[in-house]
Parts: structure tokens; C-alpha cells; sequence
């Protein structure tokens, strides 16, 4: 166990990343703290341009408080750490992360690393899902919040999870033409999730608020099946089949689809983390015990990264991570506040299991995809493509991506990595986990020419001195 001061870097800026931060910084510590964006708060909690007229209340609606206590938090530590905003760490080997930021490429050595890295879009792809006017809920939202517009008009969204509602409630509420919600969740799978959905309490009731808010102002269909998103060119229209297999169609110049959010774990396996899947969220997912602790004294994960649970959970979990590093160095902190911490998290993922099993995603839907489906956007792979390379090599994800290219984009299979192994198992007449996963590879997101040539020269020049 070490007594000194480690140094210690922080990747993420949102509530887990913050409330890491500002635990440290009570404790003496001065972290590195990056972030991609230009300001704090995360997905969730994401900051509005500048001069943008909306406000707090209408921007992030019952979270208004929640968000400006995470903002405020991070301004109140900001001059007592090293802040790098705009700065994506693509890559983390053996104490050191490295960077593109402002000032071009870096190296960033640390003795802790703290991933706080989030979570992304959970998609499963469906004929048209590439049609321009077609977005991510993600996407959706981000539109919303960061450029004040809607991504098209009278928009529709479709998939399933909390998102979906909250999404297509603040479209509604800001004043867009809502065509229609569809979620392929059906009312009977909550009925089997009680009573463990009651643990939620307020999250809860918020969310029975907006479902009851929508259904008095749009179309809501439940239990519905997707078919297609249809147009010469760009959106028109987005057909679907309802719970009794009857075909309809939604004529719409904007739809928001998705299916909840899925960890961002690219960094946690190049880090060392032993990874592991999860039945119950479909995905392989970085091992670390309660308090978050995945290697102790070296790497600690925090927030939706080490498993979605949402932005109050990622709050605790962030403050539960730097715990357990001072701790693991030596610095003596508060055990109560500890135990406490934990109790609160565990209602939270109770509930947030019950939120899987109340809304799970359609991943059967995988089996009756047609075979000119893209399921790889950055390398126009098809179902199709993925079911005759299975042919050719055993039922691996890395052994598909080597015959059809699956994987091989800029998303790195951030995106479609999920899908195609659904597809492949299908395929193979075979359980999900026994297909594997995408293997993460530097750089986790795309990097201009010119700096990768930059790291590349960096790396061989470092390689001959020693």
C-alpha cells in the first residue's frame, strides 16, 4: 500500500468523473481530469453553447437542480486540479494515456487511473436505419440541447427504454410535432419486473409522469415491431407492425430510435480489465468490485461505464471510486460514508435491473432481419454478408470481422458490434457470449491523418532510443 500522493488521471467529465474529482480534491489530491467536450456535465447533464436563450429548467427539465449541482461542483474544484477539456484519450497502456487535445498529440502518465468513460446508444439496426433524418435518441437529444432544433418535422421515435420517453417528452414539450411513439416493449413485460421497479421512488414517478404527459399529447403503441424506415433519398416514413401483427405506416421527416445506452468499455479493456458478459444487458462489460476497483492502487472505473445505472447512480459511484483509491494509497477516509454510499447505489441497481427485464431490448429481432440490412454503417456490411461469412470461419465476432470487414470503421464496432454478434449467434443457433466480443484496439475513436502520423513517428523515435 502506498503513502505518498499518486498521480492520478480521470477520464470523463460527467457526474461520475465530477464527483470523482471533487472527492480527491477534498482529500488533497490534484487530479488530471479530460474530457472530450468543452465543458463538464456529461450526455446527461451536457452544457448548452453559449448564449443559447433556453433556460436551465426548460433545458434539463426535473434535473434542472441535479445538473447545476453537478456544474457547480466542477467549477468550485477547477483551479485546484489539472482540467483538460476538449481532449479525447485514444489510447491507455501501462501508466500512460495518450492524448489528442488542443495542443496536438500527448502522453500522460499517471499512478491511478480513474475511467469515468459513460455510455453510448444502444442500436439495433432495421431496413432504412441509414436514411438521412434518421438519428440515434442520442442524436436526438443532443440536437435538442446543443443546437436548440429538432432533427426533423413531425418526428417519430421508436425503440424502448427510459430515453425513449424522456427523449420524445422534451421534443413534445419544446413544442415539436411528435407523430408518434413506438415502443417495442410490451405492458406485461413490467408486470414481471415488480415490485423491484417500486425501489426507484422519484426516477419512477418521473417516468410514470412523462409516459402519462405523452399519451395525452401524441400516439403511444406499445409491444410494436419495426419493419422500416421508407424514403426517396431521405425520411419519409417509418412502417412497423403492432402487437397483433397488423402493418402500419407513419408518414414522419424525423425519427429518434434506439434502445436505452450500452457502456463505453474500449478504454477499461486496453487498460488491463478483465471483461466479462452479462446476461442481463447483453454485453461484455469491465470487472471491478463494488466500490469499482478493477485493479487495486491502478484502475478504478466509475459512472454508466462500469455498467449503465443512470446519472444518480453515476454520482455515487464516482465518489465510491476515489474512496477506494485513497484508500488503496494509504489516505485515510471516512468508512461510514462508505457503507452509506453503498446502500444507496444498491436500490438504485436493483432498480435498474428491473428496468431491463420492464423494457428489455428486442435483441430476437436480430434472426428476421432481411439479408440487405446494414448492420455495419462505415463498411456497408450486411446481415446477409455476416450469415454467409459465418460459413467460412467458426462462430467469433473477430473471425467475422476478418471475412466481412464488420467492426473495421471508424466506429471501431462501437456501433454495430452488438447487432452483428446478435446476428451471428442467430445464425450459428448459439448463446450471444459464445460468439465473443470485438476485441478494443487503439485509437478507440478516429484520429485526423495527420496526428496519427504524428503518433506513429513519436512511437518509433521513442522505440529506437531504448
Amino acid at each position: 500500500m502506498s503513502t505518498g500522493r499518486p498521480a492520478v488521471l480521470i477520464v470523463g467529465a460527467g457526474p461520475a468523473g465530477t464527483r470523482a474529482a471533487e472527492t480527491l480534491v477534498a482529500h488533497g489530491l490534484a487530479p488530471i481530469l479530460v474530457d472530450e467536450a468543452a465543458q463538464g456535465g456529461g450526455q446527461i447533464y451536457r452544457h448548452p453553447p453559449a448564449g443559447f436563450a433556453r433556460p436551465a429548467s426548460a433545458l434539463y427539465g426535473f434535473e434542472a437542480r441535479k445538473a447545476q449541482a453537478v456544474h457547480a461542483a466542477l467549477a468550485a474544484v477547477r483551479g485546484r486540479l489539472d482540467y483538460r477539456p476538449n481532449t479525447l484519450v485514444w489510447s491507455v497502456e501501462a501508466g500512460t494515456a495518450h492524448t489528442l487535445g488542443p495542443d496536438g498529440i500527448a502522453r500522460l502518465r499517471f499512478d491511478a487511473l480513474l475511467l469515468a468513460t459513460g455510455a453510448m446508444d444502444r442500436v439495433l439496426p432495421f431496413p432504412g436505419w441509414t436514411l438521412p433524418g434518421v438519428f440515434t435518441l442520442g442524436g436526438a437529444q443532443v440536437a435538442l440541447k446543443a443546437q436548440g432544433c429538432a432533427i426533423g418535422e413531425p418526428v417519430t421515435f421508436l425503440g424502448t427504454g427510459p430515453l425513449l420517453y424522456l427523449v420524445a417528452y422534451q421534443y413534445a414539450h419544446a413544442g415539436a410535432t411528435v407523430a408518434a411513439v413506438l415502443d417495442t416493449a410490451r405492458a406485461t413485460d413490467a408486470l414481471r419486473a415488480l415490485p423491484d421497479l417500486f425501489l426507484g421512488g422519484r426516477t419512477l414517478a418521473k417516468g410514470l409522469w412523462y409516459m402519462a404527459w405523452l399519451r395525452r399529447a401524441v400516439p403511444v403503441r406499445r409491444g410494436v415491431t419495426p419493419v422500416a424506415a421508407e424514403g426517396d433519398g431521405r425520411l419519409e416514413a417509418v412502417r412497423y407492425r403492432d402487437r397483433r401483427g397488423r402493418a402500419h405506416r407513419v408518414a414522419c421527416a424525423g425519427l429518434g430510435f434506439g434502445y436505452g445506452v450500452k457502456s463505453e468499455v474500449q478504454l477499461a479493456e486496453l487498460a488491463g480489465c478483465e471483461m466479462a458478459f452479462d446476461e442481463r444487458v447483453r454485453q461484455w462489460l469491465p470487472v471491478s468490485d463494488a466500490d469499482g476497483r478493477a485493479r487495486r492502487g491502478v484502475l478504478y472505473l466509475a459512472g454508466d461505464g462500469a455498467g449503465v445505472a443512470g446519472a444518480d447512480a453515476a454520482e455515487l459511484r464516482g465518489r465510491l471510486a476515489a474512496l477506494a483509491l485513497l484508500a488503496d494509497h494509504g489516505v485515510a477516509v471516512d468508512r461510514s460514508a462508505q457503507k452509506r454510499l453503498r446502500v444507496r447505489l444498491g436500490r438504485i441497481l436493483r432498480f435498474r435491473d428491473a428496468l431491463e427485464r420492464a423494457l428489455p431490448t428486442p435483441y430476437r429481432l436480430a434472426a428476421t432481419l432481411p439479408d440487405e440490412t446494414i448492420i455495419c454503417r462505415c463498411e456497408t456490411v450486411t446481415a446477409g454478408a455476416i450469415r454467409r461469412g459465418q460459413s467460412l470461419a467458426p462462430a467469433e465476432i473477430n473471425r467475422a470481422k476478418a471475412f466481412t470487414r464488420v467492426g473495421m470503421g471508424r466506429c471501431q464496432g462501437r456501433v454495430c458490434g452488438l447487432a452483428a454478434a446478435h446476428v451471428l449467434a442467430a445464425t450459428r443457433g448459439c448463446p450471444v457470449a459464445q460468439v465473443g466480443r470485438l476485441r478494443g484496439q487503439a485509437p478507440v475513436k478516429p484520429l485526423d491523418i495527420g496526428a496519427g502520423a504524428r503518433a506513429a513517428v513519436e512511437d518509433g523515435a521513442r522505440a529506437a532510443s531504448i
